[in-house]
């Protein structure tokens, strides 16, 4: 399988601040490929280079076979770029919104109807309906067809399920497996650990630098120490004291939990969870209940984090 994107030590850079920092990876064709990393990561900078709106300082990038500065205007109307700001024009109507985007790239609505259709339809309701009076989820819905009306080949989506609801981000995931199963091959960025399963393959991005790239089950399997769950009633005076803990590599809220990682890899997880519990008891906490639990993304990506500070 030939790679849509090739990227090697790529670097943009603000003045001092380095958005992107060397760096190298691939995108297969056909793949849904995520980036998933904090506000800051340097994910849009990433994002608007492939896209070719931005001219990277160092390094080289091609997409679809192309350079991104070389062969920028080739290049931009085989792309699909979605930005993470909803950038479309507010007091256009649903329809007038579509017609545009097309004739930018010489086509018509009529004429990408059929391609458009299996987002169009959940928009085709409210067609007349001014593009900003529209919910959080269909204003991406009406990006999402505008960035395909043209069929492009690659589609870049930053941050396509921010500032929506939960039933919207799962309907916009399917849309982007539908997608992906036409052909198309589709990059996201997000800041949501959880939609990392969505994916064939992440890379964990953070500061600008790449933290790993490979598949969801392959970066939690590297996971390579026992990982504790503590519940306690008092989470404030748990944390407090975990993050005393000698062996606590890291200690961080998650969900109605504290996760807490052991920095012995050899230990086994049932005996670390024990003497943390011991250890949590002993430093007044006397409910902690302590248990070896499985690592998700998030887990894999503090760890990271940590390994690379």
């Amino acid at each position: 399988m030939s790679a849509a994107v090739d990227v090697e030590r790529l670097t943009k850079r603000f003045g001092a601040t380095v958005a992107v920092d060397a760096m190298s990876f691939d995108v297969a064709e056909g793949e849904l490929f995520g980036f998933l990393g904090p506000d800051g990561a340097g994910k849009t900078t990433l994002f608007r280079v492939l896209a070719t709106l931005l001219v990277p300082d160092d390094g080289s990038a091609r997409v679809l076979g192309r350079d991104v500065v070389r062969e920028m205007w080739a290049l931009r109307r085989e792309v699909g770029y979605m930005a993470g700001r909803f950038s479309l024009y507010p007091d256009l109507s649903v329809d007038e919104n579509i017609r545009f985007f097309a004739s930018v790239f010489g086509t018509t609505m009529a004429a990408e109807r059929a391609h458009i259709a299996p987002i169009y339809d959940q928009l085709a309701p409210f067609a007349d309906r001014r593009a900003a009076a529209l919910s959080g989820g269909m204003k991406q819905k009406l990006a999402l067809c505008c960035a395909l009306v043209h069929r492009p080949r690659i589609l870049f989506l930053d941050e396509p399920t921010t500032g929506v609801d939960a039933v919207s981000r799962r309907e916009l995931w399917d849309l982007l497996g539908t997608l992906k199963a036409s052909g198309l091959t589709v990059v996201v960025s997000t800041p949501y650990m959880d939609e990392a399963d969505r994916c064939d393959r992440v890379a964990l991005v953070q500061r600008g630098t790449l933290l790993a790239v490979d598949r969801p089950a392959a970066v939690t399997a590297a996971y390579d120490r026992p990982l504790l769950a503590v519940r306690a009633a008092n989470r404030y005076a748990a944390l407090r004291a975990a993050r005393a803990y000698e062996h606590a590599r890291s200690a961080y809220p998650f969900g109605e939990t504290l996760h807490v990682a052991d920095a012995r890899p050899d230990v086994p997880a049932e005996r670390a969870a024990r003497e943390l519990a011991d250890f949590l008891r002993a430093h007044d906490v006397a409910d902690a209940d302590v248990r070896p639990t499985a690592p998700t993304i998030e887990d894999a990506f503090i760890a990271r984090m940590g390994a690379a500070a």
